[in-house]
């Protein structure tokens, strides 16, 4: 552990004491670009035999309905085939995507199919939320993972019955987001008052006038007044540029499966006292045979005796001092010499006690 702190403090040491500026263009999205949703039923056939059964009535009913659009009459209760698997079919259309665009989309078996390795995905009407077509998917299904079975055994590879088709879906409706609007509203992606603040002044210094104001910590304002969808692309291609340095709250973020611990800038630990100890308890059982003495009339007998040891470190209080950056902390914990699971519970107990100001995120 104490190895892995003093990697971990020659590799803050190393970083430049400035704070590193963010562009616009990855703190905040413009409200009404973004992308929608897609959903579809469709079929993926050339399965070898790892299809849907008959149970699954939603997709014999498809085949038959297909093969009717074909000129093929097939009742369902006639449909037998384990190479059709019948899935679901989703992709994200993404803003100002034209006529033409490829999307890339995502199949999901949908009935008990066992893989799709090997299968095609037929012709797919693609449908966004007001149910109407926005894109045609079809292509070769590419899956990750692997099923095989044999004599009882078998074995898997990540998820069989998933996987997706590159480029397989051609965008047949464009959603154009209007521009030319006098009013245009930045969304912050972390809503945030001080970074909300920062990137109005960045953006009014930059242009030299007011007409960016935050109205909240996750929307900031641009009256920009009437402009020609063309004037307003430059315009927020040029705010997209502009520097500003956002501001995060301090956290600390544990894993207790990894014993992995990650400490964002802005850390602050008060002075405080930390007295951490061990308790070790082992238990030794062995066993023995007891026999009666010669002519006794007696049996012999089987016990186990249990040897009990407890032994308890004794470590001094160790006294933090109030550090005022990362690397302060991290020197900080490494007075404690301890495990990565201890340095979790002690980081607990001193939030606990009022000593940290940071908030503690276990995932």
């Amino acid at each position: 552990m104490r190895a892995t702190l003093a990697v971990l403090i020659s590799v803050v040491m190393v970083l430049p004491a400035e704070a590193w500026g963010s562009r616009i263009k990855e703190l905040v999205e413009v409200r009404g670009v973004r992308e929608n949703m897609l959903i579809g039923y469709g079929l993926v056939v050339g399965l070898s035999g790892t299809g849907d059964t008959e149970r699954v009535l939603f997709t014999t009913q498809a085949v038959s309905s297909m093969l009717g659009r074909l000129g093929v009459r097939v009742a369902p209760n006639d449909v037998r085939s384990r190479n059709v698997a019948g899935v679901m079919v989703t992709a994200k259309l993404p803003a100002y995507a034209r006529p033409g665009t490829h999307l890339d989309v995502t199949v999901s078996s949908l009935g008990n199919a066992r893989a799709l390795n090997g299968g095609v995905l037929l012709l797919t009407q693609m449908q966004g939320p007001d149910g109407k077509l926005y894109a045609l998917a079809q292509g070769e299904v590419q899956v990750g993972g692997f099923t095989a079975s044999a004599a009882g055994s078998s074995i898997q590879r990540n998820q069989p019955t998933a996987g997706r088709v590159p480029a397989g879906a051609i965008v047949e409706r464009a959603v154009i987001p209007e521009l030319g609007v006098p009013v245009v509203e930045l969304e912050l992606k972390v809503p945030d008052f001080t970074t909300a603040n920062r990137i109005a002044v960045a953006i009014n210094k930059d242009f030299g006038k007011e007409f960016a104001k935050a109205l909240d910590p996750a929307a900031v304002q641009l009256h920009t007044g009437p402009q020609s969808p063309e004037s307003m692309v430059e315009m927020l291609g040029r705010i997209e540029l502009i520097e500003v340095e956002p501001d995060r709250r301090a956290r600390i973020v544990i894993s207790e499966r990894t014993g992995t611990i990650v400490a964002g800038e802005g850390v602050r630990i008060r002075p405080v006292a930390v007295a951490h100890g061990g308790l070790q308890i082992s238990i030794t059982a062995t066993p023995s045979v007891f026999q009666p003495n010669a002519f006794a009339k007696g049996r012999t007998v089987d016990r186990t005796i249990a040897d009990v040891k407890a032994n308890e470190d004794h470590r001094a209080a160790v006294a933090l001092p109030a550090t005022s950056s990362v690397q302060d902390l991290v020197k900080a914990l490494n007075l404690l010499g301890v495990t990565p699971r201890d340095l979790i519970a002690i980081l607990q107990a001193i939030k606990a006690a009022g000593a940290m100001d940071a908030e503690l995120e276990v995932i």
